[in-house]
Formats: C-alpha cells, structure tokens, sequence
C-alpha cells in the first residue's frame, strides 16, 4: 500500500529560486537518509548539481518566452509516496518512484527520486523541474492532479503486486495514521476493542451489550443512540460516529445472529527487534577504576554472561569453535569489507568528477557563442558587463579542462553512459557490501569477547598498552 501527496515548492521568502531548489534537493538526498547516496536516482539531471540544472533551464525559459512571474511562481513539485512497512524493499521502492515520476511526468521534465529509509516506513522523495526539458513550458498543477497521482500509483502498485488504499478519504491521513505505526490508539478506536471484548462475552441483547461496556469503565448515556465516556476522554463519543461494524444497528443484528461481526485490528506499540545481538563484553574492572559503584558491577557481570553465551551460540551455529579458523574467518571478512568499501569509493569518486567534468561542458558549450561574440568585439568591457555571468561561466570550464589536461572533450552523452554504469555497479555492489560489514562486525565482536575472555591481548588493548607504556617513560 503506497500512499502520495504533492506539494508545489515556490521560493518563499528571502530565498533565491536557487537557494529554494537547493534546499529541497539536499534534504532529500540527504546520505543518512538515502543509505550514503544509494537510494538516490535522477532523470535528465545529475543529482549532484540539479539546483544549477534546474536554475539554468529556468533562467532559459525566461529567455525564450519573456514570462517573468513573481513569488507565487512554482519552481519545482514534490511528491511524497509512502509504503507500508514491511512490504516492499528500498530498492524496489526506488524503482516504483521512478517508475511514477517518469509516467506522471511523461518524461518531459527532469526529475529526481530519493528513497528515505530513516523511518519505520519507506517513503520516497520525488522532486520534478517545473519547467519543461525544452524549456518552452511550465509543468502545471491542474485540477484533480491528487486524485489522478493517486490513481496511477494505485494503478503501479497493482501492476507490481502490491496492496493500495481501500476507500481512501478525501481528506488525507497522515503517513502513520495511514500506515498504522503503532502509536497510541485513538478514543474510538479503543472503545472499538471493549466492544470487541465485551461480543465475545457473548451478550444476548443489545442492552447486556451496553452493560458490559459499564463494567468495562465506560460511563453510558442516551437511549435511542448511546453516547460512550471513560478513560483520558474530554468529551462523550457517539456509538453511531464509531464507523462501519460498530453502529448499535450493526452491534444489533451480530447480537440476534443476524450478520457476521468483523472486529477491527488491534494497533500494537512497536516493539524492539527480537533479532540476537552479539555485542562486546565490559572490562568491569576498567569501569570501577573511572568511579562505577557495585550496583553498575551487578550489571554488568550480568551483561558479560548474556554476551557470552550469545558469543558461544553464535560459535557454534558458525561452526568456528577453532580459534585459529575464527581469527582467520575474521581477519578474511575484515579483507573481504575494505575491499568492497574501496570499490564503492573509487565508483563515488569517478561519479563525482564525471558531475563536474559534464558541469563545466553544458556550461562550456551553452556559453561559447557568447565568448566568440565576446573575442569579435575585440573584449569589449561593455560587452563583458552586458554577458558578464555567461563570459565568467565560459572562462571557468576553459581552466577546469586545462588543469585537468583535456585536450578533446568526451560527449555528455558518454559521460551519462558511465555515470549510469557506475551507478548500477554500486547498486550491485551494496547488497554484499552489507553483509560483508555486518560479518566483519559480527566476527571482530565474537573475536574480541573470546580473547578478553581468555585474557589475550587484542590489538586495541595492545594499543593502549604501548601508549601507556611511553607516558611513563616520559
């Protein structure tokens, strides 16, 4: 179930369009977010620098047209989709993003899909250019476009496979009351489970019904349609505003066996992980020298036994009950991590200087008409005050190719094709870089606990030891 919003993004005020696009693009592609860039895909535009591509199509627009607006003018739309938790997988979250922002879109403007994973619920951030790729029109927000947003993305959905909102209102909830985050249930909804509780007494008469609702703590008052009261309520809830199954005409026909009552589910509180843990053991005796009492010692001597059987069973369903074979395991999975993240960064890396290498070339090409104009009119300081912006643009790419050494530049198109298969290389590559690192982690820790268990000396402590060692030869 994915549920959508779109939001116009004007400049408000004391921003620049610049400034305003810029904020918005760094929110959503914010690392910490986005799994460090991963879940971040972008159309006819470099996630990088998309504040610039945008300004500069913009200011193209105003160009070609003359239509200058105000600051009611709408410089880019966000749409916010939002998944249940637990049913899809960011990636496939990211792809059904993009997959909504190209149809919705029509592919005429350039756009940017960030898959958040911050929350409890996957959500992903899609940002479009108001302006079209031709930069001869302006993407409007038309009457109805929420409902026909909505539509396609249910459409998406179930072409995909996965569930849509039955029946949504018009007034939109919130992401978790539409997600169900297991906040605290509403006044109706927990008179909705005394009812629930109380129809599995089996009351025989709608009356009974009320009075076990009395035992139950509420306080009832009116006859032809009871009005509920009790726990933090302020006010008296109508029986006939609890929805569709709680009406007293529904509770009256499950009561003479008339229809089938279907209880609504219960939202539980969100509970941690009950996934194992391994963590390190404590050095207790460290702790008592920094000043810990005897209370923290009970703790933590019970924490160090917790630790070292969850150590010992994970030994064992690893089959590395061996030390040698651990420390082995442990120094290939520490290899086996910094080889991935290696590969990862040096894909980033390139991915970086491509962003700027194709920057300094659309600015290279856009501006050089300017220049040449610039060169006949023999460097007129007129001319350069009247393209100033255009001439400086144009000087900056001509020092960035002759720094870099660059004697005939690549087509932007062979830069996108690279940029394009770096990202799917370090796509591919973050699945297993994952899991190298949760092995490394899962290794080192188990190794660390056995070795201080068995009064061996790791590196760390070998670390400290030396630096101590020449304090007091000092």
């Amino acid at each position: 179930m994915a549920t959508t919003r779109i939001m116009p993004l004007h400049t408000g005020k004391g921003r620049t369009v610049g400034q305003a696009i810029a904020d918005i693009i760094d929110y959503v592609d914010d690392p910490s977010k986005t799994d460090e860039g991963r879940l971040v895909t972008s159309w006819q535009c470099n996630s990088r620098i998309a504040d610039a591509e945008f300004l500069y199509t913009k200011n193209e627009y105003i160009q070609r047209t003359g239509r200058v607006r105000g600051e009611d003018d709408v410089i880019a739309y966000h749409l916010r989709q939002s998944f249940v938790p637990g049913e899809i997988t960011p990636e496939e979250a990211n792809r059904l993003g993009c997959e909504l922002a190209r149809r919705f879109t029509k592919g005429n403007n350039a756009y940017i899909v960030c898959t958040h994973i911050d929350k409890s619920h996957i959500h992903n951030h899609i940002i479009w250019n108001s302006t079209n790729l031709d930069a001869t029109r302006k993407f409007r927000n038309f009457w109805g476009s929420s409902r026909a947003v909505r539509r396609l993305n249910d459409t998406i959905c179930i072409e995909n496979g996965y569930s849509i909102v039955d029946n949504p209102q018009r007034h939109g909830k919130s992401y978790n009351k539409w997600l169900g985050d297991g906040k605290k249930p509403s006044h109706r909804e927990r008179i909705c489970y005394a009812i629930n509780d109380a129809l599995l007494q089996k009351p025989q008469t709608f009356e009974e019904l009320l009075g076990l609702l009395r035992e139950a703590g509420y306080d009832i008052k009116g006859k032809k349609v009871p009005s509920l009261f009790g726990g933090d309520q302020k006010t008296y809830i109508r029986m006939d505003t609890l929805g569709a199954g709680y009406t007293p005409e529904d509770l009256k026909a499950v009561i003479n066996g008339e229809r089938e009552h279907t209880p609504k589910e219960r939202r539980q509180k969100k509970t941690e992980s009950t996934k194992r843990t391994n963590n390190l053991i404590i050095d207790i005796q460290e702790k008592m020298r920094s000043g810990k009492g005897a209370g923290y010692a009970n703790w933590a001597t019970l924490h160090n036994l917790k630790q070292m059987a969850q150590t010992v069973l994970y030994l064992e369903e690893h089959k590395l009950l061996d030390y040698d074979e651990l420390s082995k395991r442990a120094t290939s999975a520490s290899a086996r991590f910094s080889e991935l993240s290696d590969r990862i960064k040096s894909a980033e890396k390139r991915m970086t200087e491509i962003a700027v290498m194709q920057k300094q070339i659309i600015n290279y090409a856009k501006t050089r008409e300017t220049y040449v104009a610039y060169r006949k009119a023999g460097y007129s300081k007129k001319f350069l005050s009247e393209h100033e912006s255009e001439i400086t643009l144009h000087k900056a790419a001509k020092k960035y190719f002759d720094e870099q050494g660059m004697t005939k530049l690549p087509t932007v198109k062979s830069l996108q094709a690279e940029y394009a298969a770096l990202i799917a290389e370090k796509k591919a590559l973050y699945p297993e870089y994952r899991k190298a690192r949760e092995d490394m982690k899962e290794l080192l820790t188990a190794k660390a606990n056995i070795d201080r268990f068995l009064g061996k000396e790791t590196d760390r402590d070998a670390h400290e030891a030396e630096k101590e060692k020449e304090t007091e030869q000092r």
